[in-house]
């Protein structure tokens, strides 16, 4: 039987306590650094901390720790014995955490600090490819990520019950889950991350139900009222060369099964958020395949591509990711993309999935759309509020629209305009809510004029009457023509009910 890393519950909590008590936290990490060194670390750039560490005013033990941890450093053995007391290097040795290694200390695995001053966890996984030499191993354990960290910021965090993180990985989403979940069920086909995902509960003393499987097998004939899943999406041929990035299953199939079968295992109400690729045969119908799981899946759903990346970029990317020898990645590249254009694929899309199994039988709510702009990333926040946007639209009559206060948020009108003989000639306008992901609206005078008439004070059809009025237009045919952009304008967080 293979025996995983930290598998000691005793060693876990030892750990924990040493690394604690050396102040290995985010804070004390930040304070040691200091804010540029500390930035240029999470970038990716690792030499400013390793400089941090060696200032003569560093806290020795915590130092040590960020070398050994953080920056993939050998370390002398009494330094490391120091700064983990009482836990001895040779337990940690035995227990799979460290390694002795060219006459020095080296940690085999990445553990880090997570989260904020008020909820700062630690996360166990493996170390990535740019802190050792060589490909990562088969069964790698990747740690926390910018996909990881993408997902966690649009999970919608209303308490639940019951939730399923499917494909855990080190448990970064069921660590977030936690503290609005009462009981998390976490899914994992490699046993590796089953036992990293252990450490990380432990050490944050938390207790999840970790179960070996794919898919949803592992938990036939049961619901959740919320899924969570960054699963191994990447889309190829259906080897398995990392298990981290590489389901086994042909193409997109994965992020396919996930999406069409997510209803079985809903409650009613329950949200289902993922993350998913998928192939893209025509650039201007990049919506078809994911369109048909949705709508296969019969839930509501909010689809967000975030990026449409072609074969070279794609391959490139998940290539270079593994830390694989130039010639290993060129042949493993040149393989991938034959495949690609065997299979006549142009790209891949890449982004977000929110599904809701509705509470009641009607029809499905769909909206799939591209949203790439930096800064209109999907938050939990705006997800939630965009199904009760679109829960208000969908019960609230034309009648009673046109009945309602509504109000304008803070938003920007920027104008499009072009040289002509005249000077500056219009040729378009568009009004767009700040950080509202897809938050963008294209108006017109009539519409501009609405929305700045939209303060809450008097119903919407006396606006409307008014601006008929000035126009010298029919009020319910401006009423009619004005409803269908007010709706849009609803969806978007532009316009809001007045309380």
């Amino acid at each position: 039987m293979t025996a995983y890393p930290l598998s000691d519950p005793d060693l876990v909590d030892a750990l924990g306590g040493a690394l604690r008590a050396a102040d290995f936290s985010s804070e004390g990490i930040d304070g040691l650094l200091g804010e540029q060194a500390s930035t240029a670390l999470v970038n990716g750039s690792w030499w400013p901390a390793l400089r941090a560490t060696r200032r003569v005013d560093a806290d020795p033990a915590l130092a040590t720790l960020v070398r050994l941890f953080l920056l993939g450093s050998t370390e002398p053995e009494f330094q490391v014995a120091e700064a983990l007391a009482p836990v001895t290097v040779q337990a940690l040795v035995d227990g799979g955490v460290l390694d002795r290694f060219d006459g020095g200390v080296r940690a085999l695995l990445d553990i880090r600090p997570h989260g904020s001053d008020a909820s700062d966890y630690l996360v166990v996984a493996d170390q990535d490819a740019s802190m050792r030499p060589g490909s990562v191993e088969h069964d790698h354990v990747l740690g926390i990520g910018g996909a990881s960290m993408s997902l966690a910021q649009a999970v919608i965090r209303t308490p639940a019950r019951r939730a399923l993180d499917l494909g855990t990985g080190c448990g970064v989403q069921a660590l977030h889950m936690d503290g609005h979940c009462d009981e998390i069920v976490a899914t994992d086909t490699n046993p590796r991350a089953l036992a990293l995902a252990a450490a990380t509960a432990r050490l944050n003393g938390m207790q999840w139900d970790l179960r070996d499987g794919s898919l949803y097998e592992p938990v036939e004939g049961e619901t959740f009222d919320l899924i969570v899943s960054n699963p191994p999406f990447v889309v190829g041929t259906g080897a398995q060369d990392y298990i981290y990035r590489d389901s086994g299953i042909v193409g997109d199939g994965v992020s396919r099964q996930l999406i069409e079968n997510a209803a079985t295992y809903l409650n009613p109400g329950g949200i289902a958020q993922m993350l998913a690729n998928w192939v893209v045969y025509d650039e201007e119908r990049w919506d078809e395949r994911v369109r048909a799981w949705v709508e296969t899946s019969g839930l509501d759903a909010w689809v967000v591509q975030r990026e449409l990346a072609d074969p070279i970029s794609y391959v490139s990317l998940w290539v270079s990711d593994a830390g694989e020898s130039p010639e290993d990645a060129a042949r493993r590249g040149a393989d991938w993309l034959d495949w690609f254009e065997r299979e006549g694929i142009v790209g891949i899309g890449m982004g977000s999935v929110t599904l809701r199994r509705p509470l009641e039988d009607r029809a499905v709510d769909v909206t799939i759309e591209e949203i790439t702009a930096a800064g209109q990333e999907v938050t939990g926040f705006e997800a939630q509020a965009w199904w009760r946007r679109r829960d208000f639209l969908r019960n609230t009559s034309d009648e009673d629209l046109l009945a309602a206060r509504l109000t304008t948020p803070p938003v920007f009108l920027e104008t499009q305009s072009l040289p002509g003989d005249e000077g500056w000639q219009q040729v378009g306008a568009s009004v767009t809510r700040p950080g509202g992901p897809g938050a963008v609206l294209g108006v017109d005078e009539v519409l501009t004029a609405l929305l700045a008439g939209c303060r809450g004070q008097v119903p919407l059809a006396a606006l409307i009457t008014l601006l008929a009025d000035f126009h010298g237009v029919d009020a319910d045919a401006l009423a009619q023509a004005a409803l269908p952009s007010v709706r849009d304008a609803i969806g978007r967080g532009i316009l809001h009910v007045a309380d």
